[in-house]
């Protein structure tokens, strides 16, 4: 018996092209159920969904509570709803777009994601954020206006 050692061939660009666009793909699908689940189930009725350890513990809201409420009003158009449930996820969710969106037309054109999305600073950016609204939002004076309600 003898192996063959010869290299097997690339694959065809189209079949690179299908395999790249997998990962954005998925990601729209996945999200794109998740949203119609959401759609049909009011995360405003008490019970719905679950809920939040640190508030239900501590009193203190995290950076993402108001989140499922906030995207449910998103999705039926209602803005102010939204924003009066988390203002940063507001103003995060047409970003995600735009780097999906980035994602899979650079997948598309077989070229990768540029660095800095991946890089150690912009992970300490988005939690430095994500702790600094955490934080603002507990304030008095300013538990009004960023807090879920």
């Amino acid at each position: 018996m003898t192996v063959s050692t010869t290299p097997a061939a690339p694959p065809e660009p189209r079949v690179r092209r299908a395999r790249s666009l997998r990962g954005p793909l998925v990601t729209l699908g996945a999200v794109g159920v998740a949203c119609v689940g959401l759609a049909l189930r009011d995360p405003h009725r008490a019970g719905s969904y679950g809920w939040c350890p640190l508030q239900s513990t501590t009193g203190l809201y995290c950076p993402l509570c108001g989140g499922l409420r906030g995207t449910w009003d998103l999705l039926h158009g209602d803005v102010a709803g939204a924003w009066s449930m988390n203002p940063l996820w507001v103003v995060a969710a047409p970003l995600v777009v735009v780097v999906w969106a980035l994602w899979f037309q650079r997948s598309a054109s077989g070229r990768t994601m540029p660095s800095w999305l991946a890089s150690t600073r912009a992970a300490l950016v988005l939690a430095a954020v994500l702790l600094a609204f955490g934080v603002l939002r507990n304030l008095p004076g300013l538990e009004a206006f960023l807090a879920p309600h």
